[in-house]
């Protein structure tokens, strides 16, 4: 019988700007060390994107970064306060942008909402992520009335039924329940509803509902534990997945996969580049460990990624807590730094039969 050798995959890390060098590289160690415990090779390129990218390269997206990129087993990405980012979700064409909001037992009490209402939850907001009015017709003219800016949300159908195909097949594999998010008694040219619908057809088991967005925001609030999956254009997803750090406790827990046809993918937390604490030692790495986690379960490496779960859930349970969580009582303020290094602690004392995932030994 023969030997396979360890699986060996490459990432392009982009730290970008403000905490985004911070929390890439902690959410590195991390994944250096998850690789090095379950028996995989990690090989890690860096790239530039943003206004640092302009000082020393001349280019938002400069060219290098996309072909240091193409090839690659994942992207994972900081932040940037302008230009750069767009181009490279464009480039790559990663339309499907998945964003999982899900409640941690023991940070219940730092939702803006009471515990019981966000206890267990669990909904993953599919965001389309490369049209719209991101990306339509903008700039800026003047007429007789005087100096204006427009920018234009436009989607062809078939932009709308392929991400209405990934949602759809998320939807089949968790509870069965699609809401589309739309505002079609104002926007009644986008057809987000019908369109969506028409291809649910293909998705037994799963039932379409359609939501008008003011009301669907209005709704996470209320009650967030009876969604399931939210589909969303480009921009009602982007301010609907921010709600999500209301919910949770904190905007630095979420992280988020942007997903090509190929299933290449760029892995970031949902969260800027928080400038007020750049620099300061205190950003909260677990929205990129997040997006890092959602990396490894797309390459199928499912026993790292709930190593890395695990071991999270055991330091949050201990009361450790970073800033943005705002510590009290007699939960533990920690740094950056401290929090990683708990981490890495924790994750070499996760035993394999606590792993709640079935595999098979590599041989």
């Amino acid at each position: 019988m023969g030997f396979l050798s360890n699986p060996s995959y490459r990432i392009v890390a982009i730290p970008g700007e403000g905490i985004g060098p911070e929390v890439v590289q902690a959410s590195l160690k991390i994944l250096q060390q998850v690789a090095e415990i379950e028996g995989f090779s990690l090989q890690v390129d860096y790239g530039w994107l943003g206004a640092i990218a302009f000082e020393q390269l001349g280019s938002y997206c400069p060219q290098a970064t996309l072909e240091l990129c193409d090839g690659a087993d994942g992207i994972v990405f900081g932040a940037v306060t302008e230009g750069g980012l767009l181009e490279l979700r464009k480039h790559f064409d990663f339309f499907c942008n998945l964003r999982p909001i899900r409640s941690v037992k023991s940070l219940l009490d730092k939702s803006s909402l009471r515990p019981e209402k966000v206890q267990d939850l669990d909904l993953l907001i599919v965001r389309e992520l490369v049209s719209g009015i991101y990306f339509g017709p903008s700039g800026r003219a003047s007429d007789d009335k005087g100096a204006y800016g427009y920018h234009t949300m436009r989607y062809y159908d078939e932009e709308i039924r392929r991400v209405a195909r990934k949602a759809l097949q998320q939807a089949q594999q968790r509870r069965g329940l699609l809401t589309v998010a739309h505002k079609e008694n104002a926007l009644p040219h986008l057809p987000w509803t019908r369109l969506v619908q028409e291809e649910a057809k293909e998705f037994d088991g799963v039932v379409v509902e359609s939501m008008l967005v003011d009301n669907l925001a209005m709704q996470m609030v209320l009650n967030p534990q009876r969604f399931d999956v939210i589909l969303a254009g480009n921009l009602f997803g982007d301010i609907l997945s921010d709600i999500g750090g209301a919910l949770v406790g904190s905007i630095g827990l979420l992280g988020s996969a942007s997903l090509n046809a190929d299933g290449f993918g760029l892995y970031e937390a949902i969260h800027g580049t928080a400038p007020d604490i750049a620099g300061k030692g205190i950003a909260n790495p677990l929205g990129t460990l997040g997006a890092c986690i959602l990396m490894l379960q797309q390459w199928g490496e499912e026993r790292a990624a709930q190593r890395i779960i695990q071991g999270q859930e055991r330091i949050l349970d201990k009361g450790y807590r970073t800033a943005d969580l705002s510590p009290q009582g007699g939960e533990i303020f920690v740094n950056t730094e401290t929090l990683v290094d708990l981490l890495l602690e924790e994750l070499s004392v996760v035993p394999h039969s606590e792993l709640g995932v079935i595999y098979e030994s590599r041989k």
